[in-house]
């Protein structure tokens, strides 16, 4: 029996032809089916140039145990989570590697009504599954339909489409020859005719797994800067850019500035607290006070949860939390049957800055003032739950206030900070945010990073 290295904590990922082959992806059909017992599954692929032969090994395992198999083509991460709702399927998988580097590929799974497998339930017995490679005969075989799944889908987009802009406005849309461009235009469409007046300018639109402008990852600062030039010259009221597989996006302001994702949690919550007050929020503990404090004065009901789409989604599901948000880029829509969707947000911005004369920068500029932030550090550590230990002991020791819902959360009266282990890479990412001090938070953020390089080095020399 082989350990398939590919499978990771939330989905799949790997190297293709090393960790992830075609056999590897019979193989998981076979599993997720004997795992889930299904009868009808959705499948997708985003545009790498390896997903349609990893669809084609997935679809052949999950038909030879005699499941039966839907075919939505080139698509997102959201589109088969929709899919599997809209269609009433047992279960969806999309073949995507999102944001790593093109010869990577992988998996993303969820059961009926989209509900994620990840390690905590689900996901290492498909790997035990896969890896025995012991599957008994079908008594028949699954047939496979293709459907186009993209117009039910952007409908159910434009029903977060309440207010039009009562401005024109023009938009920078930047798809990095991902999956997003096609799944765009569907929208825009639908857009037009719901009356919107929007000027789009589309930056790297053509899908190409070639990914001939590089892997879409607005996360990389290289890769912001085509999107942040196009605004300024096309003096656009602000610009996104999506992942490879769109389940996140990223903005950027009238002036080409990026905004952390952190801030749009709060700008987003606010519009859906103005529509539906005392309404749960559901919120990741790496940055907080910003999000806590719109959540609070718009009358809402704010709950942390711990990091990750599996998360976040069964908190949703569990209060009826009209809205989630996350840092990395993730959003999270209860009339979205609580998945993430990296469209809806453009949809919700639309609106937002087309209600009136305001630039986005001013929506946001507030936030930025009050509660200033590091932006996420990474730094690769031998043994992250040790160092994680000791810092945690040298600030609880300074009577911090503790918590410990994902990683560690340290938090003092002006200051506080957030670090947690990868559940992926040997890596520590760290958060840090003030109340309205930018100094303190260059200084914080420097003895915080002392402190991790001072452990590291010692358990080095030992």
């Amino acid at each position: 029996m082989d350990e398939l290295t590919c499978f990771k904590a939330y989905d799949i990922r790997g190297k293709v032809d090393v960790d992830l082959t075609p056999e590897v992806a019979f193989r998981i059909g076979r599993a997720y089916a004997a795992w889930l017992r299904p009868r009808r599954v959705v499948v997708g692929a985003d545009i790498r140039l390896s997903s349609e032969a990893l669809k084609t090994a997935l679809a052949e395992g999950l038909m030879a145990s005699g499941v039966d198999v839907i075919d939505i083509g080139l698509s997102g991460t959201e589109e088969i989570y929709f899919a599997t709702r809209e269609l009433r399927a047992d279960g969806g998988i999309e073949i995507t590697a999102s944001h790593n580097p093109a010869d990577y590929n992988g998996m993303k799974l969820v059961r009926e009504e989209a509900r994620p497998i990840s390690n905590d339930n689900g996901l290492l017995e498909i790997k035990a599954l896969a890896e025995k490679n012991a599957f008994s005969p079908a008594v028949h075989h699954g047939v496979m339909t293709a459907y186009d799944n993209r117009p039910a889908w952007v409908q159910c987009l434009l029903c977060f489409f309440r207010l039009p802009p009562v401005r024109p406005l023009r938009v920078v849309v930047n798809a990095g020859h991902g999956t997003a461009g096609a799944a765009f235009d569907a929208l825009a469409k639908g857009l037009e005719s719901a009356g919107a007046h929007i000027e789009f300018i589309r930056l790297h639109h053509q899908p190409d797994g070639h990914f001939p402008a590089g892997v879409p990852n607005p996360m990389l600062v290289e890769n912001r800067r085509t999107t942040q030039r196009a605004v300024i010259e096309q003096h656009a009221d602000f610009g996104i850019a999506w992942d490879g597989d769109f389940d996140r996006c990223f903005f950027f302001d009238e002036r080409g500035e990026f905004i952390e994702s952190y801030y749009l949690v709060g700008l987003f919550a606010r519009h859906f607290l103005h529509q539906s007050p005392n309404s749960y929020v559901i919120l990741d503990p790496r940055l907080t006070w910003n999000t806590l404090d719109i959540i609070n004065l718009s009358g809402g009901k704010p709950i942390i949860s711990k990091t990750g789409h599996a998360f976040i989604k069964a908190r949703m599901r569990e209060e009826d939390a009209i809205y989630g948000g996350e840092m990395s880029g993730h959003h999270y829509f209860r009339e979205f049957g609580y998945c993430d969707s990296g469209m809806i947000p453009l949809v919700l911005m639309l609106q937002i800055i087309g209600a009136g004369s305001q630039p986005l920068s001013a929506f946001i500029a507030d936030a930025r003032a009050r509660f200033p932030v590091s932006g996420e550090i990474n730094l690769v550590v031998d043994d992250p739950a040790t160092i994680l230990q000791n810092i945690a002991a040298h600030y609880r020791a300074k009577d911090a206030r503790y918590d410990d819902c994902d990683g560690v959360s340290l938090a003092f009266a002006d200051w506080r900070f957030n670090l947690r282990a990868s559940n992926t890479e040997p890596l520590l990412r760290l958060n840090v945010e003030t109340r309205g001090d930018a100094d303190l938070l260059a200084t914080k953020t420097k003895e915080v990073l002392a402190l991790i390089t001072a452990h590291r080095t010692a358990k080095e020399m030992l």
